[in-house]
């Protein structure tokens, strides 16, 4: 019944989720775009069949408020992700590349989520399960197309 962290809820689902890649669209963030958010990321995934992180790049001023990913770039839109930091400051972010609230995730994250330890505020952080996915899949950014509104900003 307490908040124990995104990486915790998405455990949850297991059950519901099987041995299926799944979709997590987190709900305060809102992209208005041509082609659909997770439709574009939809296609990045059946072409790559592995787990890929919706991102766009955010001011350096602001990337203490979200996972920052750095790797290497394949093309314009697509990264092949190395690292992964929850909330860095702004000295110690590899790259000004944020997850934005849309995710596409093998069903390995479950068992690494089973044995990730809660950070200090004891919630389990996804962050911290995709950070070990990398040793054993290829994850991939894709800097989606639209506008992201984050609904927990004022206008």
């Amino acid at each position: 019944k307490d908040p124990l962290g995104l990486g915790h809820a998405i455990y949850c689902a297991k059950s519901f989720v099987g041995d299926e890649p799944f979709a997590v669209l987190l709900g305060d963030d809102i992209v208005d775009s041509e082609k659909p958010c997770l439709k574009q990321m939809l296609e990045v995934f059946e072409e790559y069949n592995s787990t890929i992180l919706g991102v766009q790049p955010v001011e350096w001023e602001n990337v203490h408020k979200y996972g920052i990913v750095s790797g290497e770039k394949i093309n314009d839109r697509i990264y092949t992700v190395n690292d992964l930091v929850e909330k860095p400051d702004k000295d110690n972010a590899p790259t000004n590349i944020a997850i934005l609230g849309r995710y596409i995730i093998t069903p390995k994250i479950f068992k690494i989520l089973e044995n990730t330890k809660a950070g200090i505020e004891g919630e389990i952080q996804l962050t911290d399960g995709l950070k070990e996915l990398c040793n054993t899949e290829e994850i991939y950014a894709y800097i989606f197309q639209g506008r992201r509104y984050d609904v927990g900003s004022k206008l």
